[in-house]
């Protein structure tokens, strides 16, 4: 349309381009390794404290 690639093949050309991806490297886009990372400490966080608070009531 209008004399432009569809966009498929817009996109398989871009990836074409990209390097080879690094061993051992799975978050190529920071703010989604900062976010999931996190999203980790957060939850581990709040499962010891959710214990703390169980034990301190004698619920565990």
């Amino acid at each position: 349309m209008f004399g432009r690639k569809p966009l498929e093949e817009r996109i398989a050309d871009r990836q074409a381009k990209l390097p080879p991806p690094e061993e051992g490297k799975h978050f190529e886009h920071g703010p989604a390794k900062f976010l999931f990372v996190s999203l980790l400490v957060i939850l581990v966080l709040a499962h010891f404290i959710g214990l703390f608070i169980l034990m301190g009531l004698g619920l565990h």
